[in-house]
């Protein structure tokens, strides 16, 4: 009798009978990203560099959960070499059967140097627009190409792609901007397929990659309207909603989700 409840639950879902993948679903946002679409009824893949330990916790975590009646599983792949992209999506798909939504959320933040300095480190920066750009792009491209009818498609960007505020911040709100502007291409040419194409632009998150820049969170604070740390289910909400039904009707959009960061 529970095993009925529990898969007629499951069903009613939103998401249920979806597939999602989502990058860097090891630590941060990522697992947060994860577990609100498992919630939902998604069976969810993640990818991750090098945290095997902590990708495999997140599986097991979202898996023992028996009320989600929904499964997980950890995939290694480097954003930052594009080549892999493919075989990761192959992966999903072989393991899945199927993949019906994408979140790009996988990235790193690295600069605090203007780019006139001496001391800017050209190979990391390199190294942030392969992650950053060239590794989504790659992500977006393979993953259309397995995605049925209503697939969608979800980038996590920064609202220092539309404004930097800050000197030393070039090349990371370019690798955001870029996105921004693929993701409007992208959608028009996913359109007839009623695949969406979507970026939610997040704010400041007390993760890891927020960590260098800790200090100056105080500085930070007063440039937002909501001065606070964005919590993490609050963005990964945004990325429920534009995986969900109810969002069929939005793309090439960017959702701004950065206690007013750009008011």
């Amino acid at each position: 009798m529970s095993n009925h409840t529990n898969e007629r639950t499951t069903t009613n879902k939103i998401l249920a009978g979806k597939v999602a993948l989502v990058t860097g679903g090891s630590r941060g946002l990522g697992v947060a990203i994860a577990y609100a679409l498992a919630n939902e009824g998604a069976d969810v893949a993640v990818s991750y560099v090098s945290s095997a330990d902590k990708a495999n916790a997140v599986v097991r975590d979202i898996e023992k959960e028996k009320k989600l009646g929904v499964h997980a599983a950890a995939f290694q792949a480097d954003q930052g070499d594009p080549s892999q992209a493919q075989g990761l999506i192959q992966s999903v798909v072989e393991r899945f059967g199927r993949l019906d939504i994408l979140v790009n959320n996988a990235a790193v933040a690295w600069q605090g140097k203007t780019i006139d300095s001496p001391e800017i480190d050209n190979a990391a920066m390199d190294r942030q627009w392969a992650i950053n750009v060239t590794g989504v792009v790659a992500n977006i491209r393979a993953a259309v190409k397995a995605m049925r009818e209503g697939g969608r498609v979800i980038s996590i960007g920064s609202g220092l792609a539309t404004r930097a505020g800050f000197p030393g911040l070039a090349d990371y709100a370019g690798t955001k901007a870029a996105i921004v502007g693929y993701s409007k291409g992208a959608a028009r040419d996913l359109a007839p397929r009623s695949i969406t194409v979507n970026v939610i632009q997040a704010g400041l998150m007390d993760t890891d990659m927020f960590a260098p820049f800790k200090e100056a969170a105080p500085v930070l604070f007063s440039t937002l309207a909501i001065q606070r740390y964005a919590k993490l289910e609050e963005v990964a909400a945004g990325v429920v909603f534009l995986a969900s039904p109810a969002a069929s009707y939005i793309t090439g959009a960017v959702i701004d989700i950065e206690g007013g960061y750009s008011a």
